[in-house]
């Protein structure tokens, strides 16, 4: 029973870890966060946010059938996985948006 368990969340970490594939196009994001909100969001945040993406995917997957005769199989999956999954794994330290810092480019040699 417990690698049947472990079995599922490894393939539903991997899944949500391929969906991401356009992690590059994400918005940029311009703050600048504290270091106790980097602290808070390393303890505190992204732990939840990781158990609500690896839980919304169970619900996701025991409720697709019903949500593919519904016809809203994508939005279930949106809310479900993959808006948890960006505010784990997307989102910079500390910040409060989902994004990415925009990374500077040194054209001092052109």
């Amino acid at each position: 029973m417990t690698r049947k368990i472990s079995r599922t969340l490894m393939a539903t970490l991997a899944a949500c870890l391929l969906a991401f594939s356009s992690i590059g196009h994400a918005k940029t994001v311009e703050e600048s966060p504290s270091a106790l909100a980097m602290t808070g969001d390393a303890i505190f945040a992204r732990p939840v946010l990781l158990a609500t993406t690896i839980i919304g995917s169970a619900v996701y997957l025991v409720s697709l059938p019903f949500s593919l005769l519904g016809g809203n199989a994508d939005e279930a999956g949106e809310v479900l996985v993959m808006g948890p999954a960006r505010a784990t794994f997307v989102r910079c330290l500390g910040c409060t948006r989902t994004g990415r810092k925009p990374e500077t480019v040194d054209r001092t040699g052109d």
